[in-house]
């Protein structure tokens, strides 16, 4: 399978700030390569996303760079320090927050956070002052006596975030942040994430959502099949599987006609006309080419009810790439390994 790159090659020399360095991770369970030789280069105070459906692969690879799992293949580094040789180190620089809310069910959040913070080596004073801050950070200060069994689904993956970020680390892996949120307290895990790349956080996030890899990440890598197939900025990426489409909607339909011909001569294709809806929609093969159309109207003197240029979407990209979209596969999760689910902890 081809790997598409849309941006410019990242400077690896001593001067480089990367955050994320791995060339051709492999990752084998039995005879399925869930992890094939994939490259990733993270700058430091980006967010990187990692876009891919359920059981792509996606999962593995995180807890590959985490030292939670060991790496069959190729070689990665965190801030410039070698995963396999120096996980210890590399145990000091993350903060990682699952799928899954890995919090104490029977601790209330204050409890869950000093403990956490103890068991980083926080004196008892330090924690309860650091649980005391993230709570308020996170919006949780009025639930810090609550029982997390009592807790909504978006409280405890916000209190599972604060955990991550008791020792304030520079990198913080988010594993598909968001998944069976409601669209609300997504929204609220959004803006947290932004706060934090504002305070100097970098983020790697993994996610099966088209929308949150456009809303939020800086660079995009696709993943399909344990394999990185393109990688780009979201514009890069929507660029490079088709044009943009300028849709106008022309104050009378009489002027139609006069306008579709305006469009094919300027741009050499014609129109699809909506005469009823005064709809008219122009394949650009650039986007700048709609100014052409604009100021070719406007010398007519057609009026235009309203303007928008429409680039293809993510899920146009993902299905072009793939030949599938992003609801496809099974639950993103490895084959059995001995391991709990709960391993996250061990970065904490």
């Amino acid at each position: 399978m081809t790997t598409h790159h849309f941006s410019t090659e990242v400077d690896s020399g001593p001067t480089a700030e990367l955050a994320v360095e791995a060339h051709g991770l492999v990752k084998v369970f039995g005879d399925q390569r869930a992890v094939d030789g994939v490259d990733l280069v993270v700058r430091r105070g980006e967010v990187f996303g990692v876009l891919g459906p359920n059981g792509a692969g996606k999962t593995t690879m995180l807890k590959m760079l985490a030292t939670l799992l060991p790496i069959d293949g190729g070689e990665g580094s965190i801030f410039g320090v070698d995963v396999r040789t120096n996980p210890h180190v590399v145990r000091q620089l993350l903060g990682v927050t699952g799928q899954y809310a890995s919090v104490d069910e029977n601790l209330t959040a204050t409890e869950n956070l000093v403990l956490f913070g103890r068991l980083q080596g926080l004196s008892r004073p330090a924690a309860r002052e650091t649980a005391a801050r993230l709570l308020t950070q996170f919006g949780l200060e009025e639930a810090a006596t609550k029982q997390i069994a009592q807790f909504s689904g978006g409280m405890r993956r916000r209190l599972d975030l604060a955990a991550s970020l008791i020792t304030r680390p520079p990198l913080i892996f988010l594993d598909e942040p968001t998944t069976g949120l409601d669209p609300r307290t997504r929204g609220q895990m959004w803006t947290t994430i932004r706060e934090l790349v504002e305070q100097g956080s970098t983020i790697l996030l993994t996610t099966q959502y088209l929308d949150e890899a456009d809303q939020l990440a800086d660079r995009i890598a696709v993943i399909d099949q344990g394999r990185k197939v393109a990688e780009g900025t979201s514009d890069e990426l929507k660029s490079s599987v088709g044009r943009s489409t300028l849709q106008l909607q022309l104050v009378s339909a009489d002027d139609i006609p006069v306008a579709a011909s305006i469009a094919e001569r300027l741009i050499g294709e014609s129109p699809v006309l909506t005469p009823e809806a005064r709809r008219m929609n122009i394949a650009l093969q650039r986007s700048d080419q709609a100014v052409d159309v604009l100021v070719g109207l406007r010398e007519q003197q057609i009026h235009i009810d309203s303007v928008t240029v429409q680039k293809p979407s993510l899920d146009e990209v993902f299905l072009a790439l793939t030949g599938h979209d992003t609801g496809e596969g099974g639950a993103d999760t490895d084959p059995p390994t001995g391991r709990d689910s709960n391993d996250l902890e061990a970065v904490r």
